[in-house]
């Protein structure tokens, strides 16, 4: 069983690790930037969206818990960061991630019906997030749980 809960102040440091380098990655990969630049730039965006840690009404962060039938314990397999706009019915996801050692278990599409399932109790309409074009896999992910493309996120490099 998979559920979704919030993220512990004791979680935040190591969602922050792994936060600033898998999205400083991209930042470099799909920007062009160096990596001391795309680390800067990742620092940045979570401290904007979480200045006070995870004391914020904006932004949801929660951890992904599975707990078998066997086991006593849940065990945390991944991170959720969304954000509702209650005036859109909508919630923008903006990291997505289950580590890499819990991959292949069907807990991404899991974790998405249980997001689904909590949106949809406080009268949520819609889920909308961006994909990295390098990132197949997950565009596969979210097209089979039913996400369609609704638009191209582009980008232009002026060389100097």
């Amino acid at each position: 069983m998979i559920q979704l809960r919030p993220m512990e102040l004791a979680e935040y440091p190591a969602y922050c690790d792994y936060f600033i380098d898998d999205y400083s990655r991209e930042i470099a990969e799909n920007y062009g930037h160096s990596m001391d630049k795309a680390i800067e730039l990742a620092e940045q965006d979570l401290i904007r969206s979480f200045p006070n840690g995870l004391e914020t009404n904006e932004h949801d962060l929660l951890c992904i818990e599975f707990k078998s039938e066997s086991k006593l314990e849940s065990e945390v397999v991944g991170y959720l960061w969304h954000s509702i706009k209650v005036s859109e019915k909508s919630t923008f996801i903006y990291d997505f991630f289950i580590f890499s050692n819990q991959r292949n278990n069907g807990y991404e599409k899991l974790a998405i019906k249980a997001l689904e399932s909590q949106l949809q109790a406080i009268g949520i309409e819609q889920i909308k997030l961006r994909v990295a074009y390098q990132n197949q896999r997950a565009l596969k992910l979210y097209q089979e749980v039913g996400f369609v493309i609704s638009g191209y996120n582009m980008s232009k490099k002026i060389v100097h």
